[in-house]
């Protein structure tokens, strides 16, 4: 039990940094805080934040792998990580972007990838 939940905020926080590393930048631009900042300066920024999203992800996957004693499998480990990254992806939207209009189809999108949660837990 101690390994699925160290596995789930592990994943969690992981994805917080990853989010802000591929979309930060945006709202930083939207802001105008680096709207005259140089592309790689904004890469390397995006870097060194992803980089505290592997310290993360790396050992909730070592953890979480069933192959290593965890309780996931690898695809149980991957389809429960991008459902975490969407729910993540849709607070950071509705926080920082607050003009983006979520649609009936994004809705069934995200209801689709829970059921792919489902069926990838399921025996």
């Amino acid at each position: 039990m101690k390994s699925v939940l160290l596995t789930i905020l592990l994943l969690v926080a992981a994805n917080i940094f990853m989010t802000f590393a591929w979309y930060g930048h945006l709202r930083l631009q939207s802001t105008g805080v680096s709207s005259n900042w140089p592309l790689i300066l904004i890469i390397l920024l995006s870097w060194g934040i992803a980089f505290i999203e592997y310290c993360l992800q790396i050992p909730a996957n070592r953890i979480g792998f069933d192959g290593n004693g965890g309780p996931f499998s690898l695809i149980q480990l991957k389809v429960m990580q991008e459902v975490i990254t969407l729910v993540i992806f849709i607070f950071f939207t509705l926080v920082f972007f607050k003009d983006t209009n979520f649609r009936w189809n994004h809705l069934v999108s995200f209801l689709l990838l829970v059921g792919a949660v489902y069926f990838a837990f399921k025996k």
